[in-house]
């Protein structure tokens, strides 16, 4: 089973803007969750019954949402992130309820163009020295949609 088929109960929308770090943003459509065995390996434990070594099935929303109707994934793009360990292709989870606060990551609209970015006290900041902040007195309109709170990789 894919790990991330669970996000077949988002859709997808793409975006189009070339000069901010979000790709396509998934807004949930329905509540089905898929479960993944978490399995532990102890030392010296054969692992020839693999059924023995089930700890748990996990479901990535519940393992990563904790407000399922006020979160959504986010896919980034570009390196503005890197730092924080936030990758190109990386999925995060924003969630929507949870009020912002001075250094935490969030998802913003700027001028129309979602980006994520670390919240400072006047602007947005990117993790990677190489990009410039955004100040809010620079731009005609921002919104801060929500705290990011979780984010995914996909390896293969």
């Amino acid at each position: 089973m894919n790990p991330l088929s669970f996000m077949s109960s988002y859709t997808r929308k793409p975006q189009h803007h070339t000069n901010r770090n979000v790709a396509e943003i998934y807004m949930r459509t329905s509540y089905r969750s898929a479960y993944i065995p978490l399995y532990s390996h102890k030392a010296g434990k054969s692992l020839s019954n693999v059924a023995e070594h089930i700890e748990a099935t996990l479901s990535a929303d519940d393992h990563l949402v904790k407000n399922p109707t006020a979160s959504c994934f986010v896919r980034v793009k570009g390196d503005a992130m890197n730092t924080a360990g936030i990758f190109d292709g990386d999925v995060v989870v924003v969630d929507r309820s949870i009020d912002p606060n001075i250094g935490q990551i969030v998802l913003a609209e700027v001028d129309g163009q979602f980006t994520v970015r670390y919240l400072g006290q006047q602007q947005l900041t990117a993790a990677n020295a190489q990009y410039e902040s955004i100040y809010f007195a620079d731009a005609e309109s921002i919104a801060l949609i929500g705290v990011v709170t979780g984010s995914m990789r996909k390896f293969a």
